[in-house]
């Protein structure tokens, strides 16, 4: 038994290779972002995996709310994966950021990827221990790897990092599993501005893996992470990057 899995931003990129990945598991699947429900991309995911979409902005609206019609809809959720995020409004020096762009960062990837596995972490406390229960940090490289001209993004992502710890500190003796993805250059619309530059990086020997990362890969990653398999692992930071963050001389 598997239960109910909500993907914030499940419905492309990362997201969705996630949500392909725990399909294939048998998980229900509740699907949301801030995207309207006609979208297009939102539309393919639904159809492509019997998902139910659920429209949510983790900057405004109430997450307990959203916990409320998953749960109406498909029954009490054991798997959250806190995947949406936001990127910087724009790369450039880091003496010019802006507070629009650093305050847009934390919003939605420190913020209300809080809020919304509070709300997720007390429902699941009242759960049975069948099926396993567990929360998935999606965050990034850029949790400890530095990159100048987005500095808003990477504090965002390493407070995120440290939010993925307590949570698997809290939650641990409740039997509660929480682990951190940190994926590394992964080939989404996030990264197709700087997709060229990359490639000639990548191929360079920036990625030891001498690829692009690909959605799939993390999906694959978080599977036997969400059906218990790594239970005794709680806490763990698992690199997703084809070698990136090792350290090298």
């Amino acid at each position: 038994m598997t239960g109910t899995a909500l993907i914030t931003g499940g419905h492309r990129g990362i997201g969705l290779g996630i949500a392909r990945a725990l399909h294939a598991e048998g998980f229900a699947l509740a699907l949301a972002s801030e995207a309207p429900e006609d979208d297009p991309e939102v539309r393919a995911a639904t159809v492509e995996l019997g998902a139910t979409y659920f429209r949510h902005d983790l900057r405004r609206d109430d997450p307990a709310a959203l916990m409320d019609r998953v749960t109406e809809s498909l029954g009490p959720v054991n798997t959250l994966i806190s995947n949406a995020g936001v990127p910087a409004m724009a790369r450039g020096d880091l003496l010019d950021m802006t507070p629009d762009s650093f305050d847009r960062c934390h919003e939605v990837n420190l913020r209300g990827a809080f809020f919304l596995a509070q709300q997720a972490a007390k429902r699941m406390i009242d759960l049975p221990d069948t099926p396993y229960r567990s929360i998935l940090f999606v965050t990034s490289v850029s949790a400890s790897m530095v990159s100048v001209e987005r500095g808003e993004y990477c504090i965002s992502k390493a407070g995120a990092s440290m939010m993925a710890q307590l949570f698997a500190a809290r939650l641990a003796g409740d039997g509660i599993g929480v682990f951190e993805l940190r994926p590394g250059i992964i080939e989404t619309g996030m990264t197709a501005a700087v997709h060229d530059s990359y490639t000639a990086r990548i191929e360079a020997g920036l990625v030891p893996a001498r690829r692009w990362g690909v959605p799939g890969d993390i999906g694959a990653v978080v599977a036997p992470l969400a059906a218990g398999a790594m239970r005794f692992a709680n806490g763990a930071i698992i690199p997703v990057d084809g070698g990136l963050s090792i350290h090298r001389l």
